[in-house]
């Protein structure tokens, strides 16, 4: 194996600290392609959902997560707190009182939401999350340096990091089934849902399925189809029959959220290097230590 010199350790620093300086007077959201209207999205109509919770478990079979028998997920209990995704769970349930039926509360599905103009891509330092020409928002852990701008720039508050694991921690979020969408195949929890409230195509296409169900059944839902405008709109789409404030939704406007995730981090650097150039030197160390653990593994 070829050690790994001093020189050669300096000078990879001194070009990631470069990079990342220049990162810091400029950041954007980064995609690999334009935006199409070809992309892919989500619609969930939370009229339908019935909390049965199979949605948690095909996200983890899918994602080879630790997992328990799916008759587990039949506990209703767990709606007593209202929950957020975790590193053990990329997608969870809540349950909200429902103003006009009691018997009948609204049930919601939480996860990334794929933003069109993410915002933790823009405030991703070293490029470690992209967005996806077919609408995912996806993370690279070869590139992650750890800094968690991602969970504080992120408007609903999604990415989480595995704060158990002090060897190789990552940042855990829904992937939009990258994998499975590129093989032609539904996401995980649209392929279970028994009740069909969740619906895969294009994002074009349930705008307008969303649009007609409101203009059918007014008395059902409410005139908004929420991520259709929000942060400058996102990959998954909800209906419901109440304000969505009342059933979990942050309060957002139409500006792309990067745009708030970069005046904050332009107003920390623009006089202040010390922190970019420390994480830059740790993306440096990590960078490097990845490198050597790859070719230990080749010998």
């Amino acid at each position: 194996m070829k050690n790994i010199s001093r020189r050669s350790f300096i000078r990879n620093s001194a070009l990631i600290s470069a990079a990342a300086l220049g990162s810091s007077s400029k950041t954007e959201a980064r995609s690999e392609q334009p935006l199409s209207d070809e992309r892919f999205g989500m619609l969930v109509d939370t009229t339908l959902c019935i909390g049965c919770r199979r949605c948690e478990w095909a996200c983890k079979e899918a994602h080879k997560m630790a997992n328990q028998p799916v008759d587990s997920y039949d506990d209703r209990s767990v709606f007593n707190s209202k929950r957020r995704p975790s590193t053990k769970a990329l997608t969870v349930v809540n349950e909200y009182p429902n103003p006009a039926d009691a018997s009948k509360p609204t049930d919601v599905k939480v996860q990334c939401m794929h933003c069109d103009h993410p915002a933790c891509v823009s405030a991703c330092i070293v490029s470690a999350f992209k967005k996806k020409e077919n609408g995912a928002v996806v993370w690279d852990g070869s590139r992650c340096i750890g800094c968690r701008y991602c969970m504080v720039a992120c408007p609903f508050q999604v990415p989480a990091y595995d704060y158990d694991k002090p060897i190789q921690p990552e940042v855990r979020k829904c992937d939009f089934c990258y994998d499975r969408i590129s093989q032609g195949k539904l996401t995980a929890c649209a392929e279970i849902c028994p009740a069909e409230a969740i619906t895969f195509g294009k994002r074009i296409d349930l705008i307008g399925v969303a649009r007609n169900k409101i203009k059918l059944y007014p008395e059902r839902y409410k005139n908004h189809v929420f991520g259709e405008s929000e942060v400058g709109g996102t990959s998954w789409l909800y209906l419901a029959n109440q304000d969505f404030d009342k059933i979990g939704f942050p309060k957002l406007g139409q500006s792309p959220a990067p745009g708030v995730s970069e005046s904050i981090q332009h107003g920390l650097f623009a006089y202040f290097v010390p922190p970019v150039a420390l994480y830059a030197l740790l993306g440096g160390i990590m960078w490097l230590n990845k490198r050597k653990e790859h070719s230990d593994k080749e010998e």
